[in-house]
């Protein structure tokens, strides 16, 4: 899941960098608000976490401006004053959740993976395609109820992947959430990954189809019917 995080203090912002990064997150991190649609114009986001004391544009006009625009990036508030009207302020503006600081890292991740679940409908209790299933608990994949082996890399590609299925991602989208943190990586990288998951995936219900122009998507394989 690739994250914005729009949050003015330094040494906060920082620790969520490097902790959600540690769950397999990869987040930008803006400290005004008036980057934040600029950043959401350069970078396909799966969420937003917004804090509502930015300088520049604060949050609430920050959220105002995304939702006069139609934008329905799913928005994690952040906010130091913790009231009812705070929190009911907030998601009647258009927020989607609510979290008062101090908070625990656990809830924020729960949160964000629950959010992200209902932009996608609300319909899965893990992500899932198919008999492909992931679960953000325990970092596993199973593939029809067995745990599938994997390499680091390719488990960070497949987990890409089944975060957006019956979407297209591209390789540059894939390579920035998968390799952000080793600049050297060229895109080829993720033409060879998708290789060796398509040999994992062969014999089972569930592919990974090339779009051409727009890029890699797991789905799961049409039936075939009787001849």
């Amino acid at each position: 899941m690739r994250l914005l995080l729009a949050e003015d203090e330094a040494a906060l912002a920082t620790w969520l960098v490097r902790a959600l990064a540690q769950s397999g997150f990869r987040v930008d991190w803006v400290d005004d608000g008036r980057m934040v649609r600029r950043s959401l114009r350069a970078t396909r986001y799966d969420a937003l976490i917004l804090d509502l004391g930015l300088p520049g544009l604060d949050g609430r006009e920050v959220l105002a401006d995304l939702r006069e625009a139609g934008e329905r990036l799913p928005v994690l508030v952040l906010t130091a004053r913790d009231s009812l009207m705070e929190r009911v302020g907030s998601l009647m503006e258009g927020a989607d959740d609510f979290l008062a600081k101090p908070f625990e890292l656990a809830e924020l991740e729960a949160r964000l993976l629950a959010l992200l679940r209902r932009a996608r409908g609300g319909d899965h209790p893990r992500f899932a395609c198919g008999p492909l299933h992931y679960d953000p608990g325990s970092r596993q994949f199973t593939l029809a109820h067995e745990p599938l082996a994997l390499t680091p890399r390719e488990h960070a590609v497949l987990r890409v992947l089944i975060q957006h299925s019956g979407e297209p991602l591209s390789k540059l989208e894939i390579l920035e959430r998968v390799f952000s943190d080793e600049q050297d990586v060229q895109p080829d990288a993720v033409e060879v990954l998708v290789h060796r998951l398509r040999k994992r995936l062969q014999d089972s219900p569930v592919q990974i189809r090339t779009l051409r122009g727009l890029g890699y998507l797991l789905e799961a394989r049409p039936a075939t019917g009787a001849a």
